[in-house]
């Protein structure tokens, strides 16, 4: 079966005012869908065809761009959406958040270090809160649309946290104002997820 575009678990008007809608509609509706689009192209009638994104990207030939920008691009906007929630802000509860705690020092010192990370990202890419096995948490940033799933990319674990920090994301109501845009997200974050997702890969 061919990759579908999932879709938004809430309007695109929900996360206003810290996400416009017009980002999300463009956001999900044309880019996000372009690379699911372009991602079933790139595996048709290969043996990829048949396996989860997952095992795409961790088996992935890096060098093969098509597959990489598109199968990544559509596995980072899947959890992208799941990251935010109308109902999301705060901090992080239980397990994760105690894990933040012991590997940064503190929730606020963790929010200084991600946005850092994503202020320091030059151009397009991601920034990426890893939990490797046993819980060790880790901040990390990628390129364009890799993620650490991918082999060799500097970041490793599973995401629990992923911020898209590609201009698209945001131009429309930030314009170069990066670091506007991060703090919003913090506004929106999920945190309920981000435990889940914390809680399964540890």
């Amino acid at each position: 079966m061919p990759f579908l575009l999932p879709e938004l678990p809430y309007p695109p008007q929900a996360l206003e005012p810290h996400i416009d809608t017009r980002t999300m509609e463009i956001h999900h509706g044309k880019h996000h869908a372009a690379y699911t689009n372009n991602l079933n192209a790139a595996i048709k009638d290969k043996p990829q065809e048949n396996q989860s994104i997952e095992e795409i990207l961790k088996n992935l030939d890096m060098s093969n761009m098509a597959l990489r920008n598109n199968g990544g691009g559509y596995y980072n906007h899947c959890m992208f959406w799941e990251m935010m929630s109308p109902h999301g802000g705060g901090n992080p509860n239980g397990s994760l958040g105690e894990a933040i705690v012991r590997d940064f020092s503190s929730i606020d010192a963790f929010k200084e270090k991600f946005s850092q990370a994503a202020m320091g990202r030059f151009g397009s890419g991601w920034t990426w809160l890893c939990v490797h096995p046993g819980g060790k948490l880790e901040i990390c940033s990628t390129p364009n649309q890799d993620n650490p799933l991918m082999p060799n990319t500097g970041c490793g674990g599973m995401p629990v946290i992923g911020l898209d920090v590609w201009e698209h994301a945001y131009y429309l109501l930030y314009q170069n104002r990066r670091a506007d845009y991060i703090s919003g997200f913090f506004n929106v974050i999920n945190w309920e997820y981000a435990l889940k997702r914390y809680n399964q890969f540890k």
